[in-house]
């Protein structure tokens, strides 16, 4: 266990690059960083739930960014996931702030992801290839767009349905469910491809 935790940064970027011991990397990433990382959300107007999701958002991009040869240790994996986790924290904040301010808007006034991908759920000759996909979203990402896109509930009857705390918990969900979706397409070309053709139809 000790030799989890204590990976020096030479040898977990070696591990992380080449795709070697990538469950011991995480787990030595989450032991030594996930409590300084996610002290910084909860001090920062942020829950639990909220640093969990930002620490997973922050090794996600941290792996992409060491296999692709963009961290370059000019600085030390620690002060590069403090760095990541500011930066995708502020950005969901001012996320948030924007969408608190046009709340009747938000729906129309949506990021590019939820009007792109939204609109392929919706098309009736992409859902069974998109079908596949939204089922590796987990269960809760899958009723919040089937609800939505499918039975075309608003966002009040979707709470009713899942019972989540307010309606923004649920837009903010939707929104998190459709980012995840992007990625998945973004890791699958041929599918990312059927996205593109669709949307230009």
């Amino acid at each position: 266990m000790e030799a989890i935790r204590n990976f020096p940064d030479s040898e977990l970027v070696a591990n992380l690059r080449s795709g070697q011991r990538m469950d011991d990397s995480v787990k030595a990433i989450y032991r030594s960083h996930f409590d300084s990382l996610s002290w910084y959300v909860l001090n920062n107007s942020g829950s639990r739930e909220d640093a969990e999701d930002v620490f997973q958002e922050v090794v996600v991009n941290f792996i992409d960014l060491v296999q692709k040869d963009k961290f370059r240790g000019e600085s030390t994996v620690k002060t590069f996931l403090f760095s990541l986790n500011r930066h995708i924290w502020l950005n969901e904040l001012k996320r948030r702030g924007r969408a608190l301010a046009r709340e009747e808007k938000f729906e129309k006034g949506q990021e590019r992801i939820e009007a792109d991908t939204g609109h392929v759920i919706a098309d009736r000759e992409a859902r069974k290839q998109v079908m596949k996909v939204v089922e590796e979203l987990g269960e809760t990402c899958k009723k919040i767009l089937l609800l939505f896109y499918y039975e075309n509930l608003s966002m009040k009857d979707i709470l009713e349905t899942l019972h989540y705390e307010n309606e923004q918990v649920v837009r903010n969900k939707k929104y998190k469910c459709l980012k995840q979706l992007e990625q998945m397409f973004n890791e699958k070309p041929y599918l990312k491809q059927t996205l593109k053709n669709l949307l230009h139809e």
